[in-house]
């Protein structure tokens, strides 16, 4: 007997439930929208990459010379080297002197970060008399990358939410609260790492053409797109 009253206050507990709880998550009446926003940003931190072979020098020069007229250059010209001027490998080529035994070839590859396209110019200005053009750009970024990306996301699903009003409201009915909000795949940026790589070597390629042009450069700026999905209750 005691089984069958318990059983019975278990069936009863459900049903109870049942008729009291809220809809779930498939049984609400909802809009599913999709917003979407974009902005376009000038870069500010921009990586160089600078290298220097003994090579390369028609007068034969230690690299040690070479680095340290590099180096008041672009101090010259406001640059912070001790922050950003870094060493990212040397090499020395022994090939050529166990074979011809001739001097030892030294190389040395930088990364200079500057914060604007003007100052890339005037770094080829002043290393172009040290026979420095080895010079390419490496990767652009801007220092509130984090900043800018959740203002767009802001923006989306507001986007999200306008969308759903103007429909909603064509019907006579207006939309409750968000139940569902998802990003859409991957952040969407307007300068890739192969466009910078191609870029770098438009850089390199086109630098006689800017001496002529007073080395007035111009990057293309970041941009980042969003896509953000959200469902929101139907009411009256």
């Amino acid at each position: 007997m005691k089984k069958v009253i318990l059983i019975t206050f278990v069936i009863f507990s459900l049903k109870s439930f049942s008729q009291t709880g809220t809809k779930n998550f498939i049984d609400q009446n909802f809009i599913e929208v999709t917003g979407k926003a974009e902005t376009e940003i000038v870069p500010n931190e921009i990586y160089l990459k600078i290298r220097i072979d003994e090579k390369d020098f028609k007068r034969k020069k230690d690299l040690d010379e070479i680095e340290k007229s590099m180096i008041e250059k672009l101090a010259g010209i406001g640059i912070d080297v001790s922050k950003n001027l870094v060493i990212r490998d040397m090499i020395s080529n022994f090939r050529s002197y166990w074979i011809k035994r001739s001097r030892v070839n030294s190389i040395k590859e930088y990364q200079l970060k500057v914060s604007e396209a003007k100052m890339v110019g005037k770094v080829f200005q002043v290393l172009e008399p040290l026979e420095i053009s080895n010079i390419s750009v490496e990767k652009v970024k801007h220092s509130d990358i984090r900043k800018f990306v959740s203002e767009v996301k802001i923006k989306a699903i507001r986007a999200a939410k306008e969308k759903a009003q103007s429909l909603t409201k064509a019907i006579g009915q207006n939309i409750g609260k968000a139940i569902y909000i998802q990003e859409l795949g991957n952040p969407v940026y307007g300068t890739n790492y192969k466009r910078r790589q191609e870029m770098s070597n438009v850089v390199a390629r086109g630098y006689s053409i800017k001496l002529k042009q007073n080395y007035e450069l111009e990057f293309e700026k970041i941009k980042l797109e969003y896509s953000i999905l959200v469902r929101f209750e139907i009411t009256e």
